[in-house]
C-alpha cells in the first residue's frame, strides 16, 4: 500500500481530467484576495466619514460574535463587529442548496465538559441543553463514523479490521495513559483553566510515541490524522501537549457529538438572530492607531473613535493593521474544504453510509455527510463536505500550492482520492464548489503552547485586546468562545 507521502504527490502532480459528465462549480469566499491588500501594505482611501463609539470588534468569527454575545448580555450596547467579508462567521459559515444546507468547515461541537461554562450557557440559550440534558435531535445519529480501510468500510474511525493483538493492546495502553493525563486536571477545555508550563510541549507527538514505544501503525495513524483532523498539522509536528490534549481534554461519559446539517452554521444563525444589529459586513480594518486616550480604527469609507478595540481577527494580521504592534510567530495551517453536490449516491458494498466517512492512509480527512441528520426515512441525491488540511511539509509551501492551482485541478484532486472508495464517483457528482483557506487556522507546533509569544498575547492589557481562538495554541469553538468571552469581560471592568 503507497504512503500517505506518496499519495499526496500522486494526488497533487500531473493530474489529468479523465472522462466524466460534465462537473460543474467555482471557488467561493475567496477574501484572500482583499486581505492580500492589508499585507502588501496597499494603499487605501482616506475615510468619508467618522463615527465615535466606546469598542469597536475587529472580526465577526467565533471569537469576535462571542465578545459580541457577552457585551450584550452585560447590557453594552455601545459597540460594532466589523467584518472584512459580505457575511460573518468565519469557520462556522454555512451554505444551503436545494438538497440541504451544508458546512464551509466547522461541521460540529463536541459535548462540551462542566468546565466549559460559557458553551453550556449558550447551548442552553439555544434550547440545546434543558435541565443538564442535551436534546436528543441535535446528538449526532448512528452511524456516526466508518473507515475505508483494506478495500472496504468498517464501522468506526479507529482501526480495526487487519489489527492484530499486538495493535490492539498497544491501543488499550494508549487509552489507559490518556486517562492518567486527564485525571491530572491539566487537560481542560478551554485550555486555559488547567494548562502548566510542561516538557510535553518541547517534542512532537511522533516523537512522544516513540519514547512510549507505541509502533503499532494503525495507532499512529490514527493520532496522525487526530492531529491532522483539529490542528491541521501531522504528529511529526504537533506539540506533545496539544497532541495529548485531543485525546485527554473531553469526559467520556455523554454521546455526541452536537452536530446539524449546517454543521455550526447552526449555532452562527442562532447568534446572528441576536447580534446582528451590531455586525458591519464588508469592513475591512486596515488601520489601528492611538490618539491620545483614543482608538482610530479605519474601515472601509469610515474612521471609528474608539476607547477599547477587541481583535479577534487572527493575531497575525494585527502586525499588518495596528500601530507599533510586533509580530507574533504563530504558525496557520492551509485548508481546502468543498461541498460536493450528489444527484445520486455511489454503489455501496458494505457499511451503511455514515456521518463522517474517512480513508485510510489518504492525505485528505474523508468528508460528512449533510444529509445524515435528516429525518427523511430516504435520502436519493445528498451533499458531502469534503475536508483537506495540508498539512504536510511546509505551511508557506501548501500555501502557495493551494492558491496557485485552479478549480479544475483541485476538483481532479479531490475526486480522484474519493475514487479509492468510491469507484463511480464521477458518476454521482454533479457540482463542486471549494473554499480554499490559507490560514484556517493555529497549528500548535513544538514549543509553542507554553512560549512566551503566545503566553503574552494571551495576557489582556491596555486598550487593545486579543481574542482569535490562536491565543490558546489551537482554533477550535470552545477557544474561540472563551476568548472573546474573556476579552468582553476584561472591557467591561477596565
Amino acid at each position: 500500500m503507497p504512503s500517505r507521502r506518496q499519495f499526496l504527490s500522486a494526488a497533487l502532480v500531473g493530474l489529468t481530467c479523465k472522462a466524466e459528465r460534465t462537473i460543474t462549480g467555482t471557488f467561493v469566499h475567496e477574501a484572500q484576495l482583499e486581505g492580500h491588500k492589508i499585507r502588501d501594505r496597499a494603499a487605501f482611501p482616506p475615510p468619508k466619514r467618522t463615527e465615535k463609539i466606546p469598542i469597536v470588534i475587529v472580526g465577526g468569527g467565533i471569537a469576535g460574535l462571542s465578545a459580541a454575545w457577552r457585551l450584550d448580555k452585560r447590557a453594552f450596547h455601545d459597540f460594532v463587529v466589523l467584518e472584512m467579508e459580505p457575511e460573518p462567521g468565519g469557520n462556522a459559515r454555512s451554505g444551503q442548496n436545494e438538497i440541504s444546507a451544508y458546512p464551509w468547515a466547522a461541521h460540529y461541537l463536541p459535548v462540551p465538559n462542566q468546565e466549559a461554562v460559557y458553551v453550556r450557557e449558550l447551548l442552553e440559550e439555544f434550547g440545546v441543553l434543558e435541565n443538564g440534558k442535551f436534546n436528543e435531535r441535535y446528538l449526532c445519529f448512528s452511524p456516526q463514523e466508518r473507515l475505508f480501510i483494506h478495500g472496504r468500510w468498517q464501522e468506526g474511525i479507529e482501526p480495526d479490521l487487519g489489527s492484530t493483538s499486538s495493535d490492539r493492546d498497544q491501543f488499550k495502553r494508549f487509552y489507559a495513559m490518556m486517562q492518567e493525563f486527564r485525571a491530572s486536571g491539566q487537560f481542560t477545555i478551554p485550555m486555559e483553566l488547567g494548562a502548566k508550563p510542561s516538557p510535553l510541549d518541547t517534542l512532537s507527538t511522533e516523537a512522544w510515541l516513540q519514547q512510549h514505544k507505541f509502533d503499532s501503525p494503525y495507532l499512529r495513524w490514527y493520532v496522525d490524522y487526530s492531529c491532522r483532523d483539529d490542528y491541521g498539522s501531522p504528529a511529526a509536528d504537533t506539540s506533545a501537549w496539544a497532541g495529548i490534549h485531543y485525546f485527554a481534554s473531553r469526559a467520556h461519559d455523554e454521546k455526541g457529538p452536537l452536530t446539524w446539517p449546517d454543521g455550526n452554521g447552526w449555532l452562527l444563525k442562532k447568534l446572528l438572530a441576536k447580534l446582528s444589529r451590531y455586525v458591519r459586513t464588508n469592513s475591512m480594518v486596515h488601520s489601528v492607531r492611538h490618539d491620545g486616550r483614543k482608538l482610530r480604527v479605519q474601515a472601509g469609507d469610515t474612521e471609528y473613535v474608539a476607547e477599547k478595540v477587541i481583535w479577534a481577527a487572527p493575531t497575525f494580521i494585527a502586525h499588518y493593521v495596528v500601530e507599533n504592534t510586533p509580530s507574533v510567530q504563530f504558525v496557520y495551517s492551509p485548508w481546502l474544504t468543498a461541498n460536493l453536490t450528489l444527484d445520486h449516491l455511489p454503489r455501496e458494498d458494505s457499511a451503511e453510509l455514515a456521518w463522517d466517512n474517512v480513508i485510510y492512509e489518504s492525505p485528505t480527512l474523508g468528508y460528512v455527510d449533510a444529509t445524515h441528520m435528516s429525518l427523511a426515512t430516504y435520502q436519493e441525491k445528498s451533499v458531502w463536505t469534503f475536508y483537506w488540511s495540508l498539512a504536510t511539509g511546509s505551511p508557506t509551501d501548501n500555501r502557495r500550492k493551494l492558491l496557485d492551482h485552479d478549480w479544475q485541478y483541485w476538483k481532479e484532486a479531490i475526486l480522484t482520492d474519493l475514487e479509492r472508495a468510491h469507484p463511480d464517483i464521477r458518476q454521482c457528482v454533479s457540482h463542486i464548489d471549494i473554499m480554499r483557506l490559507g490560514h484556517a487556522m493555529a497549528r500548535p507546533t513544538v514549543g509553542s503552547i507554553f512560549s512566551d509569544a503566545r503566553l503574552h498575547a494571551a495576557k489582556p492589557s491596555g486598550d487593545l485586546i486579543f481574542a482569535n481562538s490562536d491565543l490558546s495554541g489551537f482554533s477550535i469553538f470552545e477557544e474561540a468562545q472563551y476568548r472573546g468571552v474573556k476579552a468582553a469581560d476584561y472591557v467591561l471592568g477596565r
